[in-house]
């Protein structure tokens, strides 16, 4: 038996738009001149009903009027509603992931001065540990020193 067809959710910028663009954009389409409030109700509309309006990738090509053809300029305004849609959504996005990337830059920053001084103290941690290795062998070469001396003359002849 086969299995049935996955059917995927469909976007209409072909990407999924996060949760705060979502709600950011819906709230900008709230406040939309009343010719466009058909593309803001279908904005704020959940994800299933966007899948079942699905459209398809390519949309026909769209000729100017002629002026004998002066009925069909509505459509250009639609067109232009659209595309401003769509640019006012690549907008947001880009937004969103400049805001996202200040954080990162901020967190980056962050991390490379806590990481600077710790090597400061794993440096000066080192130098502290060589400077009580130095003193021990100055010590010790003190008492080597020491010991030579004393144990001298007993290996001398009479």
């Amino acid at each position: 038996m086969s299995e049935p067809a996955r059917q995927y959710p469909s976007h209409e910028s072909g990407r999924p738009a996060p949760g705060p663009l979502r709600d950011w954009l819906a709230a900008m389409k709230a406040h939309t001149p009343p010719a466009q409030e058909k593309s803001a109700e279908r904005a704020a509309r959940p994800e299933a009903p966007r899948a079942a309006e699905a459209q398809p990738n390519w949309a026909p090509r769209l000729v100017p009027p002629k002026p004998a053809q002066a009925e069909r300029a509505p459509a250009e305004p639609v067109r232009n509603a659209v595309e401003g849609e769509d640019i006012s959504e690549l907008m947001a996005e880009n937004l969103i992931l400049k805001a996202k990337l200040r954080v990162e830059a901020d967190r980056y920053a962050e991390l490379q001065a806590i990481l600077a001084q710790e090597i400061r103290d794993l440096r000066k941690h080192v130098q502290e540990e060589m400077s009580a290795l130095d003193a021990v062998r100055e010590e010790r070469d003190l008492w080597r020193a020491r010991a030579e001396a004393l144990a001298q003359p007993l290996f001398q002849k009479r």
